[in-house]
């Protein structure tokens, strides 16, 4: 079978030898797995995802206004909570 040599960052390798089922399976078998988006994203796509998802009610958009004017900036901003 032929191969090809391919450079990946530390970050895929990572990914592609976590996402191994046993640690002797092929990097190619961890990629034939994987499933790969096909439709382009679009905007279009976006607005009819979002059809099904129904509109928050006043009150919810209420409690999110008083969840985020409750929210403080942290002492350390590098930090989080």
């Amino acid at each position: 079978m032929a191969t090809k040599t391919i450079s990946i960052d530390l970050e895929a390798y990572e990914r592609l030898r976590q996402a191994r089922l046993s640690t002797d399976e092929s990097f190619s078998r961890v990629i034939k797995r994987a499933h790969w988006r096909q439709e382009p994203r679009t905007a279009a796509a976006l607005l009819e995802a979002l059809e099904g998802v129904p509109l928050p009610d006043a009150k919810m958009l209420e409690r999110l206004d008083e969840a985020q004017r409750g929210d403080e900036i942290p002492e350390d901003t590098w930090r989080s909570g």
